[in-house]
């Protein structure tokens, strides 16, 4: 009889504490119902204050610089080299973990390391990724995959068809998934849009497609929107069928929340670091603004019940706004030589003319040791703050599941 009553005194408690938990963790401690990560070199000091000058003068603002006010400086260290390259410095964000160079969410014995994404997933959460590189670019892998090559395209690509880790993924890259005899380059002979055609997948090719589509209980929404990385926002022909990075943004945000228990969403950016590894000066301020567009476009339609950082990864070329141009100099105005006849825009990486600085290209661009920046809004974005290492925003993120 006393066991008994212990033991039914004991199931009380239980019973309380869980219910206590359940409160605190729903109604006490309020978390987003969206959480949206962005990715970019956009997220460094010298491009954001160019990137302004360029927009508007020394008058104007970013988005960012209005709306997200909690920031931090970042370290990016990786868990064998002072400076990162893509795929480790995405995987510190995405794992919490530092792991060598040329992996991706891997640790140093080859284990695979449990990813933002897939923790999101265990909680019932709606995942989805969207960028303007390839789908198998180590910054993108390093979200749903796990290689000890991160230039292992085939293998990443490969893992995506027939893993599915995600419930949307859109981005650039076709030519991973079709065999070299097809303009490919898979050397293994598979095509996979033949696996694309399974009900399983909803496949879209086109702006129209993209606009149109939307999400079914069991198939996964698959963008495949250029044959490499999508065109330069200068290069993007109006109307065409290249899509942006707002584009896609916007229409992952309408697909993943019909949720009822939430959704991540990665929105990984490349085309800053390509512009930099190309010394293409205004392409990269051009696609600064075009991520500044993209958190706008983010903040509007994640609403209030949302948590939305912006992350740098690996600084690479050494771009640099010199000079002193006048405070209402914008646009091209600051992109051409000084009045002394030195270039206004430099490159660490060593410019061979100086007189056309951002039509120069090199082959070895400089990887920068250069902390990177953090910035943060909505619910428990206070936790962005001072100085932060790149395996601390995978905690920041963590936290709101």
């Amino acid at each position: 009889m006393k066991l008994r009553n212990h033991l039914l005194a004991l199931a009380i408690l239980l019973g309380f504490l869980g219910l206590g938990t359940l409160y605190v963790r729903n109604l006490v401690v309020q978390r987003p119902f969206a959480i949206i990560v962005v990715v970019s070199d956009a997220c460094l000091s010298r491009h954001l204050a160019a990137a302004r000058l360029y927009s508007g003068g020394a008058e104007t603002s970013l988005f960012m610089e209005r709306e997200f006010t909690h920031t931090a400086l970042v370290r990016n260290d990786s868990a064998d080299f002072a400076v990162p390259d893509s795929g480790s410095a995405a995987s510190a964000i995405a794992t919490g973990h530092k792991t060598r160079n040329h992996h991706i969410s891997m640790d140093a014995e080859g284990k695979a390391l449990e990813t933002i994404l897939e923790l999101a997933r265990k909680e019932g959460r709606k995942i989805g990724l969207v960028t303007n590189g390839k789908l198998s670019d180590p910054s993108s892998a390093a979200f749903f995959t796990h290689k000890t090559n991160a230039a292992d395209s085939e293998g990443v690509t490969l893992d995506l068809i027939e893993k599915r880790p995600l419930d949307l993924v859109m981005g650039g890259g076709l030519e991973d998934f079709i065999p070299k005899e097809k303009q490919g380059r898979r050397t293994d002979g598979r095509n996979l849009l033949n696996d694309l055609k399974s009900p399983i997948w909803s496949l879209i090719r086109t702006r129209s497609e993209l606009e149109a589509v939307a999400p079914a209980k069991d198939s996964v929404i698959i963008g495949l929107f250029s044959n490499g990385t999508m065109a330069f926002s200068k290069e993007r022909e109006a109307g065409g069928n290249q899509i942006s990075l707002p584009d896609m943004t916007r229409r992952a945000i309408e697909c993943l929340q019909t949720n009822r228990k939430g959704y991540v969403l990665i929105v990984n950016d490349t085309l800053v670091s390509q512009a930099a590894h190309q010394n293409k000066g205004e392409f990269l301020l051009r696609e600064t603004l075009e991520v500044d567009e993209t958190l706008k476009i983010a903040s509007e339609y994640a609403g209030d019940k949302s948590l939305i950082i912006a992350v740098g990864k690996n600084p690479t070329g050494g771009f640099m706004l010199s000079g002193h141009p006048a405070r209402q100099d914008k646009g091209i105005t600051i992109l051409g030589p000084t009045p002394s006849g030195n270039p206004t825009i430099t490159w660490a990486s060593g410019p061979k003319n100086p007189t056309e600085p951002t039509a120069l290209v090199v082959d070895s661009p400089l990887a920068n040791t250069e902390d990177v920046l953090a910035l943060a809004r909505g619910i428990g974005s206070e936790k962005v703050k001072g100085f932060m290492d790149s395996a601390a925003v995978f905690q920041v993120i963590k936290d709101g599941l």
